[in-house]
C-alpha cells in the first residue's frame, strides 16, 4: 500500500509533468527565452501607492519539471518597483536584475501574494530587514536542492512579515528548508506549524498551507482552505485561487 501511494502521489505526477514539460520546451532556447513583463503590474508612474508582490514561475531547463522560482517585489509610495531574487549566480541576492513582473525565461509568473497602500507600506521595512539579515547572503550559499534556494529566501521573507498570509506553491522546492536552523517552526503564513529535517523530510500543517508531506523536497498534500490536491511536478489541482492571486493583475489593468 505504501509503495502504491508513493507511486500515485509522487512518481506519477512527476512523469505527467515531465511529459508536459517536454512538449512546452521542445523548441525553446532558454538563453533567448522571453523575460519581458507579463503585465501583472501597473506602471509605477500610475500606481502611486506602496505595493508588495510575491511571484512564482516555472524554472528553467529540466528543473522546470518539478520546480518553480519565486521572487519578491516591493514599491514605496511614489517610488519605482524593486525586485529581489536569490540565485546561484554571484551575490546571490540580486536587486533589479530582471523586470519586476517578468516572465522567468519564458514561463508566465503567478501572483502568490499582493498588498497595496498602507498595508504594503507597513510591510516594506520588515521585508528590507529580512533581506538585509538573511542568513545565507554569501557566494556559494545557494543550493538548488534541498536549499537554501530562491524559494527558501522568499519563505524567509514571508515568515518575517506578519501581514503576509499566503503559501508558496507546492512546486516551490526549498520553501520548507529550515533556513533558521530550527526543525520545528511556524509556517510562513503564521497559521500553522512546519516540521522539517534539513529539507529532506517534513510535514506542514497550516490554514493557508493545508496539509503537506515533504519527501526529499517534493511536496504532496491537500489544501483544506480552498479544496485541492497538491502534487509534485503538477502543483495544485482543485479549487482555483484566481480570486486571490489575480488581484494584482486586475489592479494593474485598472491602472492601480
Amino acid at each position: 500500500m505504501g509503495l502504491f501511494a508513493f507511486a500515485l502521489f509522487y512518481l506519477l505526477p512527476v512523469v505527467v509533468s515531465a511529459s508536459l514539460h517536454a512538449v512546452k520546451q521542445r523548441h525553446l532556447d532558454w538563453q533567448s527565452a522571453d523575460r519581458s513583463s507579463a503585465q501583472l503590474l501597473a506602471p509605477a508612474a500610475s500606481h502611486e501607492e506602496a505595493a508588495v508582490r510575491i511571484f512564482s514561475a516555472r524554472t528553467v531547463r529540466w528543473r522546470g519539471i518539478v520546480a518553480t522560482h519565486s521572487w519578491v517585489v516591493i514599491k514605496e509610495a511614489g517610488g519605482p518597483y524593486e525586485r529581489f531574487d536569490y540565485t546561484a549566480w554571484g551575490g546571490p541576492i540580486w536587486k533589479d536584475r530582471f523586470v519586476p513582473d517578468g516572465r522567468w525565461f519564458g514561463a508566465e509568473p503567478e501572483v502568490v501574494f499582493a498588498a497595496d497602500g498602507v498595508a504594503a507600506a507597513q510591510m516594506i521595512p520588515l521585508i528590507r530587514a529580512a533581506i538585509q539579515h538573511y542568513q545565507y547572503p554569501n557566494p556559494g550559499d545557494y543550493r538548488v536542492w534541498p536549499g537554501p534556494n530562491s524559494n527558501t529566501f522568499v519563505a524567509a521573507v514571508m515568515h518575517a512579515v506578519p501581514g503576509i498570509r499566503a503559501s508558496l506553491p507546492s512546486t516551490a522546492i526549498g520553501k520548507d528548508f529550515p533556513y533558521d536552523g530550527r526543525w520545528a517552526a511556524l509556517t510562513p503564513s503564521k497559521t500553522g506549524v512546519r516540521l522539517n529535517f534539513g529539507g529532506y523530510l517534513g510535514v506542514t500543517i497550516g490554514w493557508y498551507e493545508g496539509v503537506e508531506l515533504n519527501l526529499l523536497g517534493a511536496v504532496a498534500g491537500i489544501d483544506v482552505r480552498r479544496p485541492a490536491l497538491k502534487l509534485p511536478g503538477i502543483g495544485r489541482l482543485g479549487w482555483p485561487l484566481a480570486g486571490e492571486r489575480s488581484r494584482a493583475s486586475s489592479q494593474a489593468r485598472a491602472g492601480g
